[in-house]
């Protein structure tokens, strides 16, 4: 068996060509997982529902590096609500195991201040996410033109 450390991951071959290429493959894969750093850089990847007549509510989950491993479309709603529930929005979540989630969603009004609703609801997000051990990094409402960041707003 011959083997090779790649980004802290030991690659497993038959031979060293094999692991080689595994290797490689694994970098590629890695360069290109989209990275978040900043509710800006949700915004720029999730902007084109602002188009959508009706509430989505996106979920990106993110391993321990905040690069995302996976987005889901959890719920659509109506014109003016989403029905979200914390078993639809952790379910994926547990299934990937991945270290933490930013939610999204989109207001067809494009207003981005929060409403009641988006107030409570992440507020249960938040607590389910702790008693899962998921941290909730952020809550995004996205508008034609911008958004609207729990975190930036100290409201997480």
């Amino acid at each position: 068996m011959n083997y090779i450390t790649t980004l802290n991951q030991i690659v497993e071959a038959k031979t060293a060509d094999e692991a080689r290429t595994k290797a490689l493959a694994e970098i590629k894969v890695r360069e290109a997982a989209p990275l978040v750093l900043l509710p800006l850089n949700v915004y720029e990847r999730l902007r084109k529902f602002h188009k959508k007549q009706k509430e989505h509510f996106i979920v990106l989950l993110l391993n321990t590096q905040n690069e995302i491993i996976k987005q889901e479309i959890v719920s659509v709603g109506t014109l003016n609500a989403s029905l979200v529930h914390p078993r639809e929005v952790f379910q994926p979540a547990i299934a990937t195991g991945c270290a933490c989630i930013i939610l999204a969603h989109n207001h067809p009004s494009d207003h981005t201040e929060p409403s009641t609703e988006d107030l409570l609801v992440t507020k249960r997000l938040k607590d389910a996410g702790r008693l899962l051990g998921i941290e909730l990094t952020d809550h995004i409402i996205i508008g034609r033109d911008g958004y609207y960041s729990f975190r930036e707003h100290n409201q997480l």
